[in-house]
């Protein structure tokens, strides 16, 4: 793709996917303009960089649509000087947006194949603060501290009360939960040391999380 059209396509895609999904903060749809998407996007599907769905990375996973990974970036509201946790890696592009907006992100990718490339990808784009450690993010993470921001690239059943565990008071944790046809984008909130708020903010389906756990919904 020339560069002339790489800038149309990557123009195409703010105005006519994410600004409609309501993501109209001019701090993310900057840092949407400038972090290369095409670059963390398999060499197959490079035409596919600006599309609106989910690209495939091999493995199982995926790349979440732009405007799922614009709306997320938007509703966390980081502030800069903050820690983030991203469970999930993939090829590395939520890392990158994220990093642009607070002080360290350390995300965690299952796949250890993954996780090469999105530090390769990482290291080309120019983006530092970023920590990428090949881990299974369903685990206890206890001996890492407390984070100021969580985010799931990814969905899970419920919101995991390992990860909660680990945010600071004013912390929030964001990933899309529930089961198909019915998601939602829900954001959890420590206001206090013992008490954490979760509001549902809206409808999304996103693939599934390696690792954490499904609970039937059937009883006999």
């Amino acid at each position: 793709m020339e560069l002339s059209n790489i800038a149309q396509a990557r123009f195409n895609m703010i105005e006519q996917q994410i600004r409609p999904w309501n993501v109209l903060d001019a701090r993310v749809l900057e840092i949407l303009s400038v972090v290369p998407r095409e670059d963390f996007v398999p060499a197959a599907h490079h035409a596919l960089a600006f599309a609106d769905l989910e690209i495939p990375l091999g493995h199982g996973e995926c790349m979440l649509a732009p405007r799922m990974e614009a709306r997320l970036l938007q509703d966390l509201q980081l502030q800069g000087h903050e820690r983030v946790l991203e469970v999930g890696t993939g090829s590395g592009y939520m890392a990158a947006l994220l990093a642009q907006q607070c002080a360290s992100v350390l995300s965690l990718e299952i796949n250890p194949s993954l996780a090469a490339v999105a530090r390769a990808n990482l290291q080309n784009a120019g983006i530092g603060k970023v920590e990428v450690r090949v881990a299974d993010g369903a685990q206890s993470l206890a001996t890492e501290g407390l984070f100021d921001a969580i985010v799931l690239s990814g969905s899970v059943q419920q919101l995991p009360q390992h990860l909660l565990d680990l945010l600071a008071v004013g912390g929030r944790l964001i990933a899309v939960v529930g089961d198909e046809p019915i998601m939602c984008a829900t954001l959890a909130t420590r206001v206090g040391p013992a008490e954490v708020r979760s509001v549902k903010l809206w409808d999304a389906n996103a693939p599934r999380l390696h690792g954490f756990a499904e609970h039937s919904h059937f009883h006999f």
